[in-house]
């Protein structure tokens, strides 16, 4: 069940070690919950499983995963249209150009 506040329930709060095979390409420890939440949650929602998506739900608010689909100029076209789908989305709200993921001179 997601948290009912803006960011991560703890701004201390580190991404787990469990899902560092989501992010081969940076160091977790640099990562932060808040300042980072785009990124985050685009490249888990590309890559993602089921486990990882309990994470993400239970780690953010629907609303900002729902702002970040939106927003998102890095998710898969395949994964961009789910999610579209999934909060009722009009496709002129969505802004993803189809892009895969981001590179790593994309991601902060």
């Amino acid at each position: 069940m997601p948290n009912n506040s803006f960011y991560p329930s703890s701004q201390k709060e580190k991404i787990p070690g469990w899902l560092k095979p989501f992010f081969w390409d940076v160091y977790l420890e640099d990562l932060d919950l808040q300042a980072h939440q785009i990124f985050i949650i685009e490249r888990l929602l590309n890559e993602g499983d089921h486990h990882t998506l309990l994470w993400l739900f239970q780690t953010y608010p629907e609303k900002t995963i729902k702002e970040a689909v939106k927003v998102s100029k890095a998710l898969s076209v395949k994964t961009a249209s789910c999610w579209q789908n999934y909060f009722g989305l009009k496709k002129e709200e969505m802004q993803c150009t189809g892009m895969f993921s981001a590179g790593p001179d994309k991601l902060y």
